[in-house]
């Protein structure tokens, strides 16, 4: 069972092991609505995953501890037990699916765990680990769906009612449950007018679904940019505290969790991954209902996302937002013609970040060419007034990019 008294412990225990978050003000994020961000991606690790899989392991009997533990990971479990075994003492082996980002697998390795890797997600890194312990015979230390590890989760509960005790709403991401397990079950029993809301990515609503079906469901496959929360099936006690103590679970895109990890980039300087990202982008789009004037906290639960990943989300951020466009124009291939395309756009403060000039497309005359451009704009508005401006310049402005 679940209690609130083994959540006050576990926030004993871990007291001089982890970093008690901020709770960060940002009013800019969702116009109406009082944002506050709980920064779990500054934790140590860069992960809330650390207080339950420290508190899990603290808790481990002597026999327990020698034979050593075995988790499975998309990569913040991870980093959890490889740290919490480290510092006491133990051996640890983790599983991770083989597209887990580099560097969450290389931080693994550094804070002293020994790594798998299994070819997959998440669930077939389980399947592995369960083999492994039966062979072996490690102490397994599961992700979510383990009382110890709910109630380690649960002290950020804790903390947010500390820090913002006139909160009316605490939004959360979702994977395989034991966050918003957690966080739900803490709050209820302390502010039981207090809403918890939890957000899956739309590419694996395992939690989302089997709350609608009333029963544990498995997703035939999932794929989303958030990683963390990429999880075809929620945990039995996961499911049943969720059913009990969660007021609506929500899910969002890709593009739209693009969008808040470049929002939290751009407005906060805060470094999410896609599944700490998940609950800034429910707000942003609109997803979770009767928000208007409330205190609302949304749960940043991980930054640890990889640069290279990085670098495509704000891409693809930038053009959610309007913020970059391709144009491609039919021209006549003569001199001239791309001075005056670039005197337009400049008179209305774009920038032209890289120019394509093609004069072999077989659907064109032969004396024609198409020039395609990269340019950065303010908005949406901004793009259609450079195309409009560039038709009555007289220029063939092609609807495709």
């Amino acid at each position: 069972m679940v209690t609130l008294d083994k959540v006050y412990k576990a926030s004993k225990v871990l007291k001089n092991v982890i970093r008690e978050t901020d709770m960060i003000y940002a009013p800019d994020l969702k116009e109406g609505t009082q944002v506050y961000l709980k920064t779990e991606n500054l934790q140590v690790t860069g992960s809330f995953k650390i207080r339950g899989a420290y508190f899990k392991i603290a808790r481990l009997s002597g026999e327990e501890k020698a034979h050593g533990v075995i988790a499975c990971s998309a990569g913040n479990h991870a980093q959890g037990v490889a740290l919490a075994a480290t510092k006491n003492g133990i051996k640890s082996l983790i599983c991770l699916p083989d597209g887990a980002a580099i560097s969450k697998v290389e931080a693994t390795k550094a804070f002293g765990a020994e790594v798998c890797m299994v070819k997959g997600v998440y669930d077939d890194a389980y399947q592995k680990a369960m083999e492994l312990q039966a062979e072996k015979g490690y102490t397994f230390i599961h992700p979510f769906d383990d009382e110890d590890v709910i109630a380690g989760q649960g002290t950020i509960g804790l903390e947010v009612l500390d820090q913002l005790p006139e909160v009316d709403a605490v939004v959360v991401p979702i994977g395989g449950g034991g966050l918003i397990s957690g966080i739900a079950y803490t709050i209820k029993q302390l502010a039981p007018n207090c809403r918890v809301y939890g957000v899956q990515a739309s590419g694996a609503p395992c939690m989302e679904n089997s709350l609608a079906k009333a029963e544990v469901c498995s997703l035939c496959g999932v794929q989303t940019v958030a990683d963390g929360i990429a999880v075809k099936k929620p945990g039995d006690l996961t499911y049943e505290l969720c059913k009990q103590y969660v007021d609506g679970v929500f899910t969002v895109s890709d593009d739209e969790i693009a969008a808040a990890i470049l929002s939290l980039l751009e407005r906060q300087k805060l470094i999410a991954e896609g599944a700490g990202a998940v609950t800034v982008a429910a707000l942003m789009f609109d997803k979770i209902p009767d928000l208007a004037g409330k205190n609302v906290c949304c749960v940043i639960s991980g930054g640890n996302i990889d640069v290279t990943i990085l670098s495509r989300v704000i891409a693809r951020g930038l053009k959610m937002y309007g913020r970059t466009a391709n144009i491609t124009i039919a021209l006549s291939d003569h001199p001239g013609q791309l001075t005056g395309v670039s005197t337009i756009i400049s008179e209305l403060g774009a920038n032209v970040v890289s120019v394509n000039y093609d004069s072999t497309d077989l659907d064109m005359n032969i004396t024609d060419c198409y020039l395609r451009l990269a340019v950065e704009t303010r908005d949406f508005k901004h793009i259609e007034a450079i195309k409009g401006a560039l038709r009555d310049g007289g220029f063939d402005v092609l609807d495709r990019s």
